[in-house]
């Protein structure tokens, strides 16, 4: 608990030692970050939520690549290829947007978006299932195998919204043509859309599974010694693939969301390298889902509020990415400090 205090403490300094190096009132900067990702209690009162909802926009692919991640990494299975997957997701989602009137013909509108949601859950999965394979059959190392298949994912897609995908009236911009109205997801308020309430839902089901069930004590017990969970009758193999079949589906599922919920249209810039973020959220919440969900918001908060620096104060916005950086360093020393203290307790203890 101390040790978290003090992070926190650390990082606000860092911080503000940060933005003063840069020319900027640590003080008026904060203000302008507050009010950049939440808003003034002025908007509050007259019932203006702007601010809020653009937070909650950012956080929605932020949330869902992070429960994507957490439920790879509590198996330690380090699946950084979280963006391939939401980029496949995504390129899944349009397709069915796009083609699916004309290869389904008769198919109601209203089963458009259930098959893009169901479609690109299934597509995510499949490809993170490529590097699952190549390690339970070869040994590849899952870190090099997911970081390949970001690339592979990326090219694949701008080839698409580059290539046969690209829209015939768009003058030669990269993208496909807007989905039509019945391929779009609703907006709740704002531009928020359900996609919160995807996220939010797994985050549920997420805990639930991994926190108060017998199959996720095994994940668990698999990621701390794999040899113990063999030995105890846990099937290695048959888990490793469910767990990462879980986190491929939710980061598919985050692609779609983008895609349906914001850009109505596969585009460039959509795929804005939200794996990264997760897995910075993901440790933060020391790979766990209720905290996670809170460490979402308050990133996706850093991330909108980062415009606002650049607006009221002049700083490039990509300050809120540095700060971003600055953040999880201090707090994964804290962690680590935490690490060497427990494990140094028991060697000082057999020397008394």
């Amino acid at each position: 608990m101390w040790i978290t205090i003090i992070s926190a403490l650390a990082a606000f300094l860092f911080a503000s030692g940060l933005l003063w190096l840069v020319g900027a009132n640590p003080i008026q900067a904060f203000g302008a970050m507050f009010s950049g990702a939440l808003g003034t209690w002025e908007s509050w009162s007259e019932g203006e939520f702007y601010q809020v909802s653009e937070t909650l926009v950012k956080m929605i692919p932020v949330l869902l690549t992070t429960l994507a991640v957490l439920a790879a990494f509590r198996m330690r299975f380090w699946n950084i290829g979280i963006d391939g997957q939401l980029a496949m997701g995504a390129a899944a989602a349009t397709g069915v947007a796009l083609y699916a009137k004309d290869l389904i013909p008769g198919l109601p509108d209203g089963l458009v978006l259930p098959l893009m949601l169901g479609v690109s859950m299934l597509v995510g999965m499949l490809w993170a299932s490529i590097a699952t394979l190549l390690k339970i059959k070869f040994g590849v190392n899952e870190i090099i195998s997911t970081l390949m298949l970001n690339y592979v994912a990326t090219l694949l897609v701008e080839y698409l919204y580059f290539g046969p995908w690209q829209d015939p009236q768009g003058m030669g911009f990269p993208g496909t043509a807007p989905f039509e109205a019945f391929a779009r997801m609703p907006r709740l308020f704002g531009r928020v859309h359900p996609g919160l309430l995807f996220g939010l839902l797994i985050a549920v089901l997420l805990w639930l599974w991994l926190d108060r069930t017998p199959g996720g004590f095994e994940i668990k017990m698999i990621g701390l010694n794999p040899g113990a969970a063999h030995y105890a009758g846990i099937h290695l193999v048959r888990k490793t693939m469910l767990v990462m079949c879980v986190s491929g589906a939710i980061a598919g599922l985050a692609g779609m969301s983008e895609v349906a919920g914001l850009s109505f249209r596969l585009q460039q810039g959509v795929l804005a390298g939200y794996g990264n973020t997760a897995i910075i959220v993901a440790w933060l919440a020391g790979l766990r889902v209720g905290p996670s969900v809170l460490v979402a918001f308050l990133i996706s908060a850093l991330l909108v509020s980062g415009e606002q620096l650049q607006i009221s104060l002049g700083l490039p916005a990509a300050i809120s990415l540095v700060l971003q950086g600055v953040i999880l360093f201090i707090f994964l020393a804290g962690d680590f400090f935490t690490r060497y203290r427990v494990s140094r307790l028991p060697r000082m203890a057999q020397r008394g």
